[in-house]
């Protein structure tokens, strides 16, 4: 088993862990903030049970997933904006709890918690059938296009399954506030798509003849 890449995965987890209970507590000025710790065990129990069957099944993947530097500067922009979002999300949805500007109810939040765990669901599955998959744009030694599964009704679900995901995420923390801030996710990944494409087409076999086999990007009969 590798140690080096065990001690990176636990060390990348629990500095997840550090970072998100900060951004989400600090501005709620409380550990009371029931919602901070439900979408906590949302996000990082799964994490944890995925880590953990990736190592031992594909740690080449997991592996991949952990060591990201965007390449293309059009992208490296784009995660920029991602990080700013997130970074006011999760104050907005802190500090709408400590001054209790509105709370969503309780059946949005259940329901957004369902949401939030069955795209988790769809992104392992993506994980399953694209061993290929990276956190940056890149076109692999050896990589071929898959078009099964998931891939044979959307060229991206990756992304599909992390919108609903992060559009879930102020629900399951009870703010509107924060939601209107991740709505600049989907746009985001729009244009992440747009470059993305041009680079699968330009240096992957075969991706131009996918792309007019599934014709659509995100969402069914959509975009």
């Amino acid at each position: 088993m590798n140690t080096k890449l065990i001690f990176q995965a636990i060390t990348k987890f629990l500095l997840g862990i550090i970072i998100i209970i900060g951004l989400i507590f600090i501005p709620s000025g409380t550990f009371k903030f029931v919602n901070g710790w439900l979408f906590i065990g949302l996000l990082f129990v799964p994490m944890f049970i995925m880590g953990i069957v990736l190592l031992i099944k594909n740690p080449e993947l997991l592996k991949k997933r952990l060591n990201s530097k965007e390449k293309e500067s059009d992208q490296r922009i784009v995660v920029l904006i991602g990080g700013i979002m997130f970074l006011a999300g999760f104050v907005a949805a802190g500090l709408n709890y400590r001054f209790n500007w509105y709370m969503l109810p309780k059946w949005v939040i259940g329901a957004a918690s369902v949401i939030f765990l069955l795209s988790y669901l769809m992104y392992a599955e993506v994980l399953k059938e694209n061993t290929y998959l990276s956190r940056t744009v890149e076109v692999q030694e050896e990589q071929k296009v898959i078009d099964t599964g998931l891939y044979s009704i959307v060229r991206h679900p990756m992304y599909t399954a992390t919108i609903f995901m992060f559009l879930s995420i102020p629900l399951i923390l009870g703010s509107a506030i924060s939601f209107l801030i991740f709505l600049i996710y989907p746009f985001s990944i729009a244009a992440r798509i747009k470059n993305e494409e041009k680079v699968l087409e330009a240096g992957l076999k075969g991706y131009t003849e996918y792309k007019q086999k599934v014709k659509y990007r995100l969402i069914p009969f959509i975009w």
